[in-house]
């Protein structure tokens, strides 16, 4: 394959083993890859490094202040915005070859597909379409709070075939320790909006979660993973009301 005008863009931490998978797939096609790690003690910056990658180190500001730094560092024309959990699949980068040779938009959403214990998950969070390839003059910044992130641009986007290999649990454990922190997350962002607790959606919002992943998206097909995925939904949802009420109750932050 090419090279292309494009940064590849990563924020990291403690990422050693599954950095070098992401690496490996793209240092064929990205002129530049560009990698803001906030303080690993593993060898993360060290993989980096192998690969030609530009690692600064700066501390932990939240997902979305980290990623619009990141932004800052990059020089190509292009840039792809990945985490170090995330690997392009081949059709997407011949996609994403054919599309820069004669872009016919400023920002391209790609579909990302999770692999969950060994599986891909092919209805259960699907579709996941993300902005991730965006022209650099475009004005990418990433909006929302600091958990659920989301990329915008000036101008005009479409969607490019190809998938985003999902890798995002390492184990149950590991899916489960996430839940647990970005609920926390999320209600620190919740009460910061001034967000105000009702019971209803501690009662209602999580069924109606469990519901939407696993039958109205038919994440049952997906058989006993898509059972799990659904109902850490559910729980991630009454995490984040729970701990938006206990917020409310005692008037400050989550330690």
């Amino acid at each position: 394959m090419e090279r292309l005008l494009l940064t590849v863009a990563l924020i990291s931490y403690n990422e050693e083993d599954r950095i070098e998978d992401v690496l490996k797939a793209v240092k064929d096609i990205a002129s530049e890859i560009i990698v803001l790690d906030s303080g690993s003690t593993d060898r993360t910056v060290e993989i980096a490094k192998e690969y030609g990658a530009k690692v600064y180190i700066e501390d932990w500001k939240g997902y979305r202040d980290q990623k619009n730094s990141l932004i800052k560092k990059c020089t190509q024309e292009w840039v792809l915005f990945l985490d170090c959990d995330e690997v392009p699949s081949e059709e997407l980068k011949r996609s994403i070859i054919r599309e820069l040779k004669n872009p016919t938009a400023d920002g391209y959403f790609i579909n990302r597909k999770t692999i969950y214990l060994g599986k891909i998950l092919n209805y259960a969070f699907q579709p996941d379409w993300k902005l991730r390839l965006v022209k650099r003059s475009a004005n990418p910044r990433w909006e929302g709070g600091n958990i659920h992130e989301y990329l915008v641009i000036d101008g005009k986007v479409l969607k490019i075939k190809g998938d985003l290999f999902h890798y995002s649990f390492r184990s149950i454990y590991d899916h489960f320790s996430k839940v647990l922190n970005y609920s926390r997350l999320s209600a620190d962002d919740m009460y910061r909006r001034g967000k105000k607790f009702h019971i209803h959606n501690l009662l209602i919002n999580p069924v109606s979660a469990f519901t939407k992943v696993y039958l109205v998206k038919r994440g049952f097909l997906d058989g006993i993973r898509g059972f799990v995925v659904a109902l850490s939904t559910a729980f991630y949802t009454f995490l984040k009301y729970i701990f938006l009420w206990e917020k409310s109750t005692k008037g400050k932050s989550i330690e």
